[in-house]
């Protein structure tokens, strides 16, 4: 199994080709047509640390609320 299935198939959501996942205080985003491609955020939103560059980063925020609502439900 490479490494883009594991990521799809442990994902809490997938939206347009970005794994989310939840741990405790943060969310980690992988882009899984390109998985060396990671953004992690705070629970409200805030970026903690990123690969990505400006425009793919833009990209996740923008998904990010859909991601949560989700995860929450």
């Amino acid at each position: 199994m490479t490494d883009t299935e594991r990521f799809a198939n442990e994902a809490d959501v997938i939206i347009n080709g970005y794994a989310f996942f939840k741990s405790g205080e943060e969310i980690k985003a992988i882009n899984l047509n390109s998985d060396c491609d990671t953004a992690v955020f705070k629970n409200d939103g805030t970026l903690i640390e990123t690969n990505m560059d400006d425009i793919e980063l833009t990209i996740t925020k923008d998904y990010l609320p859909n991601a949560q609502k989700y995860m929450e439900e």
